[in-house]
């Protein structure tokens, strides 16, 4: 039984018993407190707890899952997988203990042809909570199990609970027991005594008590549930491979065939090395886990979700160099991975694009990163065992070189360990967490310098003490105020005096300036002392220590000295242009979530005269519609002339008017919260703003973009950018019209026509190199050459300009070819400077045993690419041209 019957099955009983059949969600996890969809419950915890009313009362799906705590037993054991399936169902105040083990024993033992799974009922055993008599009684009395199956086990081994108070309950765990060829029976009441031979294959859970505080199992139950629930889970996999008759998950359906694929790749055999096993699954595992995360929109990264996931390429990859392949694997293993899943999962081939972009490109990345890295790896092991030798003592590999390979060669210190310990020798991780740690430090420290110019921070403490306090700042009323030289700092250093010319620091006990914070860009100006003349222009104003205003510039006139009176004013021009984008960054984001989604939250942005930046979470690109109606909105916005306020006041109070806080900002006991509008738009926010929406004027979003996993950016122009953006759009527009001959709302349909030209010129073109293409059909014939009884034309085909023109040429040369012996024929064409390779195959060259398949493999490899296909006609791609030759050769050599 195919993985995919079994599952669909699954769908299929449940709803025959009334559930409410659900998709499986994202292994994105809606949970926000983990990285992934790690058990087939989670989409139904809100439910299960509490926290939300059920929207039905019973329910089924089989729901993807990522597990990575155990990556290191993948490929070890039976059962171990990263990516798994699990199948569940779930009552919400419904159908409880009886009703849930009838639904289970039928489903598992009911016959095949009736829809179930077929399983004998002689080899179920189950465990229980030792106090739980009721499903015992269901067990024994209803179902007619044999009590000697029936194992009962103490709470600590046999309960769930969420590990903090709350719903808690026992479980029924159905167990399959394989036979004595995978372990010893179960005896002195337990199923597990060692080995494989007893499977879990199903936990049912019941939701029957509030548990209380406690820690572990050693809590104190409070009473039952009003509303029980029951929860279920029974791994996919697990059927599978019960179902299937195989000794483990990675031999199922759904994952063997990658491994047959590296068996033929690698020219190893399963089951022929120990080690070599537990690298094939590795593959089989991994590659289908990250195929899957790529799907749901996970991409490679260094943490989080991406760092999982090009954890997992990486060993996959790796793994594959071990097992002798060192060109690329994933164009070959990956779609045969696709193939197995499409069945279950058909958006798999319809995103199949997007998926092997990005899969290949990491795995082009990673390519060169494990050759440089694997040879400073190999020479600084070598040097290890050197030094223990002389020493007498263990060989470990130093925290210095393994943080060079990390922090030089971009070599993840996963790697490191696993690779030095496959050659006995150990890695220093504490003194690579100490380097580790101080690199953080120092980037901390260098984001820090912009706001203390590498002063020591200590002397900005002094000056604070000296100044009793904090800079005032006088900005959201005064453009330019009356203020005291409090201190004068030059290449960090305080001094009493300063003369022209000079780049000096200059702290004001009060100040109109901006400091550069929450994404707002700092005010410029000008500070002048009467006394002295001095004359500073500043183009800098920063905070290094909070409430402390130091502005810096160029002393271009006079003597500055400590204690002088002083005229402060800022380039108004400016600070309203900033004001205006940063007004408008508080209304894009109001829009995203109006049209988006309240979960776009900001996660940074910048705001500078006439220009934005937004940057927003969010797991996918937004739609071109969605930017259209963000910048209508915000446009229709801002022609409401909209009153923007600010109010200060305690941030409880804050919150409960519905502020938004953002993005991990630390805010006081006293907040200023910004209003758009009354309530359309409030923000806890310190920056400046335009008085109305009516003084930001327009807004023009130049484009949507993602900067990393999980965030995208919004870019912007407010005010004259805006304008200015428009009237050169219109510019090209009327300078299309001309050259195209027609009015501006014409230009889409003269467009349309002129591409539709191109297509038909384009295709003429094609045609034409076809036809000059199989005009050398019979030279190519007549240059064909004879190895081991098999005709073989090994050619390049020159230019050309798709793949699909290389395979026609060898379909024309096979078929002219004939049946009259075995015959071969492999074109290479240059397509864009890439090579494009085709193997055709006649049918009698498929009775000797040639497969078009494994001999573009073979020349792809050399080609440093991959492909594949059938055995009468398969096609590959590489990326280094210059090896034609070799590769043809290749080819040749297999025939011999």
């Amino acid at each position: 039984m195919r993985t995919s019957e079994i599952r669909s099955r699954w769908l299929d009983y449940f709803a025959a018993h009334d559930h409410e059949i659900r998709p499986s969600v994202s292994l994105i996890s809606p949970d926000p407190s983990i990285l992934f969809t790690i058990a087939g419950m989670v989409p139904f915890i809100p439910y299960i707890t509490g926290v939300e009313p059920p929207p039905w009362p019973r329910v089924a799906s089989v729901q993807k899952c990522i597990r990575t705590n155990d990556i290191d037993n993948v490929g070890r054991t039976t059962r171990h997988g990263t990516f798994f399936q699990m199948n569940g169902n779930f009552s919400f105040g419904d159908y409880f203990k009886e009703g849930a083990i009838h639904l289970a024993w039928n489903l598992l033992t009911g016959s095949q042809k009736d829809g179930m799974y077929g399983l004998d009922a002689d080899r179920l055993w189950t465990t229980l909570w030792e106090n739980d008599d009721e499903s015992y009684d269901v067990l024994t009395k209803q179902i007619g199990m044999d009590p000697r199956h029936i194992v009962k086990l103490p709470r600590e081994e046999n309960f769930w609970d969420t590990g903090q108070p709350g719903p808690a309950g026992p479980c029924c765990e159905w167990h399959y027991d394989r036979g004595p060829e995978y372990g010893p029976e179960a005896v002195g009441g337990t199923v597990d005594p060692g080995g494989d031979r007893y499977l879990e294959l199903w936990n049912l859970v019941f939701d029957q008590y509030m548990r209380g505080e406690g820690s572990g199992k050693d809590y104190p139950l409070l009473g039952e549930l009003d509303d029980k629930a029951i929860d279920t889970g029974a791994g996919l996999e697990r059927l599978a491979f019960v179902l299937q008759d195989k000794p483990n998950m990675y031999e199922i359906d759904e994952v063997y065939p990658v491994i047959q694929a590296v068996e033929e790749m690698s020219g190893r055999h399963y089951h022929d090395d120990a080690d070599d096993d537990v690298r094939m699954r590795v593959v089989a595992d991994h590659i289908r886990s990250a195929m899957m995360l790529i799907l749901d929109g996970v991409r490679p990264g260094n943490d989080g979700r991406g760092y999982v996931l090009r954890r997992l390429m990486r060993r996959a990859i790796r793994s594959m160099r071990l097992l002798g392949v060192d060109t690329s694997s994933l164009p070959t293993l990956m779609p045969v991975s696709r193939d197995a899943m499409a069945p279950s999962y058909p958006d798999l081939v319809t995103n199949w694009d997007l998926v092997a972009d990005v899969a290949y490109g990491e795995e082009e990345s990673f390519m060169h990163t494990l050759t440089s890295g694997t040879t400073i790896l190999n020479a600084a092991v070598k040097q290890a065992r050197e030094t223990s030798q002389e020493a007498h003592s263990t060989a470990t590999l130093s925290g210095e070189d393994a943080f060079a390979l990390h922090d030089t060669y971009g070599f993840p210190i996963d790697l490191t360990l696993e690779m030095a310990a496959e050659q006995g020798v150990s890695v220093d991780e504490q003194r690579f967490t100490e380097l580790m740690n101080e690199q953080k430090q120092r980037a901390r420290q260098d984001a820090r310098a912009k706001k203390t110019g590498h002063v020591d921070v200590r002397v900005f403490h002094e000056i604070a003490h000296e100044l009793g306090g904090q800079s005032q700042f006088l900005g959201y009323t005064d453009m330019a105020a009356d203020a005291h030289v409090a201190a004068i700092l030059v290449d960090g250093q305080s001094v009493p005096a300063a003369t022209a010319p000079a780049h000096v620091e200059v702290v004001l006990d009060q100040t109109p300036f901006y400091a550069e914070m929450g994404g707002q860009q700092p005010d410029h100006g000008t500070i002048r002392v009467a006394e002295g003349g001095g004359v500073v222009r500043i183009d800098d104003v920063q905070a290094p220590i909070k409430g402390l205003t130091v502005h810096r510039g160029e002393l271009v006139e006079g003597t500055i000295s400590v204690a002088a009176d002083a005229w402060a004013e800022i380039d108004t021009e400016r600070r309203r242009a900033i004001a205006r984008a940063h007004t408008a960054t508080h209304m894009i984001h109001r829009a995203l979530h109006q049209i988006v989604s309240d979960n776009a939250t900001q996660a940074g942005s910048e705001n500078s005269p006439s220009r934005l930046r937004f940057d927003f979470r969010h797991n996918s690109a937004l739609e071109a519609s969605q930017v259209d109606d963000i910048e209508s909105l915000v446009n229709d916005r801002l022609s409401d002339d909209l009153a923007v306020t600010d109010e200060v006041m305690p941030i409880e109070q804050a919150l409960q008017t519905g502020a938004m806080a953002l993005f991990g900002e630390k805010y006081g006991s006293e907040v200023r919260v910004v209003s758009i509008g009354g309530d359309w738009s409030k923000e806890l926010c310190a920056g400046t703003h335009v008085p109305t929406t009516g003084h930001i004027g327009r807004i023009a979003l130049l484009g949507e973009s993602s900067i990393g996993s999980g965030v995208r950016r919004i870019d912007a122009l407010v005010g004259s950018g805006a304008y200015g953006f428009q009237a050169r759009e219109h510019a090209l527009v009327s300078q299309l019209s001309s050259l195209l001959g027609g009015r501006p709302e014409d230009l889409p349909s003269r467009v349309e026509q002129l591409m539709a030209r191109v297509k038909k010129a384009e295709k003429a073109l094609e045609e034409a190199e076809t036809r000059g293409a199989l005009a050398h059909v019979d030279q190519l014939i007549a240059e064909a050459t004879m190895h081991n009884g098999i005709r073989a034309v090994a050619a390049s085909a020159g230019q050309m300009s798709s793949a699909d023109n290389v395979r026609s040429l060898a379909l024309a040369v096979r078929d002219k070819m004939g049946e009259g012996e075995p015959a071969v024929v492999a074109l290479i064409g240059d397509i864009d400077s890439k090579p494009s390779i085709v193997v055709a195959t006649n049918q009698s060259a498929r009775e000797r045993g040639v497969k078009a398949g494994m001999l573009v493999r073979t020349a792809a490899q050399v080609l440093g690419g991959g492909g594949g296909g059938r055995d009468d006609v398969a096609q590959g791609g590489g990326r280094d041209l210059t090896n034609m030759d070799q590769a043809l050769s290749a080819i040749t050599d297999s025939l011999k």
